[in-house]
């Protein structure tokens, strides 16, 4: 399983994404789910992935060698127009893969699906966020859908739905989704660090930061330290029940 959010901002972008891959108890691995596409000063385009590992591998894999192979696919990802293009190519190419490798034809609900959230600018336009099904259809945040999760997202959901405002900035935005994913992580143990963060500021075009949480992360232990402290006197501090 795994975990990933997208958050549109009025400053930009916000991606978070664990590295957790497992099929079964013994056999847990870490593999990035965050792949970054830039032409700098003119796009940067971020992709997340959750599902079938051998899918989700053979998606980046395909995007990555139809930068070098026109003939297979022009536009491509680096070269599309707009980032609904970009969404059209994502959602056709996952398709594809799902398609080669399902016994009888794509299905949703196949072994080897898989969902993506898409997000980034391309000079011309402003910056998107687009979640992209096993189906290949997909379809773009907006002002009454801001965030978007993938994965593993129940548990992280709520403090997500009570806490985010678009006019926050990057770094408040940050310490929300690791608040996020340490209430997941303590759920779900097929969720996991390392967590890879990215932040794109709107007209940048280029990551505004990209970095690691990893295990031994003082920041994230002080975050998920202090918010459990933080439930239970917030708890303690609610009107008490009483019997009739």
């Amino acid at each position: 399983m795994t975990y990933c959010v997208g958050l549109m901002l009025d400053k930009g972008l916000v991606f978070m994404s664990d590295t957790r891959t497992n099929s079964g108890v013994d056999n847990i691995s870490t593999f990035r789910k965050m792949f970054s596409f830039n032409v700098e000063g003119e796009r940067d385009i971020t992709l997340m992935t959750a599902g079938n590992l051998a899918t989700t591998q053979a998606l980046i894999s395909l995007l990555e060698e139809r930068r070098f192979e026109h003939s297979e696919r022009d536009p491509d990802i680096l070269t599309a127009p707009t980032m609904f293009q970009v969404a059209r190519l994502v959602g056709e190419t996952l398709r594809e893969v799902i398609s080669r490798h399902a016994d009888s034809g794509q299905r949703a609900d196949a072994a080897f699906n898989a969902t993506v959230i898409l997000g980034g600018q391309i000079k011309g336009g402003k910056p998107c966020l687009f979640m992209v099904y096993p189906e290949g259809n997909f379809i773009e945040a907006s002002e009454d859908t801001p965030f978007f999760q993938i994965g593993e997202t129940k548990y992280g959901r709520p403090i997500l739905l009570r806490a985010y405002d678009r006019t926050i900035g990057f770094e408040e935005a940050v310490k929300l989704l690791l608040v996020s994913f340490d209430s997941t992580i303590k759920a779900n143990l097929s969720v996991s660090l390392p967590l890879d963060v990215k932040t794109y500021a709107e007209g940048g075009f280029a990551p505004d930061h990209e970095f690691r949480v990893d295990a031994e992360d003082p920041y994230f232990h002080e975050i998920s330290q202090g918010w459990g402290v933080a439930l239970r006197k917030a708890f303690q501090h609610l009107p008490d029940f009483k019997f009739k």
